[in-house]
């Protein structure tokens, strides 16, 4: 099956060539022109990797990296006409994977796009996370408590997967609705209370 890869990128002939170009490698190539086209189009097709622009109308690249980053670990490499030691070291600490200079050679980001492919694969073979009695597995849709693996619906393992990536930070109710359930929930703020509670029965004595 095809590798795909996300471009955000607002300068539609980069995206177009690049898309052309990425296709011919043997991956399947999505388009996005802004930040927020973006995020809707990595929840509706959950690319192998995304190749994001920094400087994105709507949303700048930095804040979708740290939005998707909360999400997931979908292997990002940022793309940006910026140079500074400063921008490359901020793109990585909010999680990007790798970071290129336009202008770069496809012989280049090929390469890198490759590399960071190979990582992610290695790294998803053993990927855990563990906080306190608790151990996430993304690979195999897994959380254990105390050693003992957790019977969760979908809602219920996403939760709990939110917060233990999310461990040193205290999540606004907001924002943990729509990484669960998406930004377009129209639904009753009570379902999250209900999901929760449901949650602590299966882990409180």
């Amino acid at each position: 099956m095809k590798k795909s890869i996300l471009i955000a990128e607002d300068e539609k002939p980069i995206a177009e060539s690049l898309s052309f170009c990425l296709e011919k490698e043997g991956f399947k190539t999505y388009q996005a022109y802004d930040g927020q086209a973006a995020l809707s189009k990595y929840k509706e097709i959950n690319p192998n990797l995304i190749l994001l622009d920094l400087m994105l109308p709507k949303l700048g690249g930095q804040e979708v990296c740290k939005i998707i980053r909360r999400r997931s670990s979908t292997p990002i490499i940022m793309l940006t006409a910026k140079d500074s030691e400063l921008d490359k070291v901020v793109g990585l600490e909010i999680g990007a994977d790798d970071y290129i200079t336009k202008p770069f050679s496809m012989r280049e980001l090929i390469a890198r796009i490759n590399a960071v492919l190979r990582r992610a694969a290695d790294n998803k073979k053993e990927q855990t996370v563990k906080t306190g009695d608790f151990t996430l597995s993304e690979d195999k849709h897994q959380i254990k408590f105390k050693g003992k693996i957790l019977d969760l619906p979908l809602k219920e393992f996403n939760i709990l997967k939110t917060f233990i990536l999310n461990k040193e930070r205290v999540l606004p109710r907001n924002e943990l609705i729509e990484i669960v359930w998406g930004e377009d929930f129209y639904g009753d703020e009570k379902t999250l209370d209900v999901h929760i509670r449901r949650l602590r029965k299966k882990i409180e004595p």
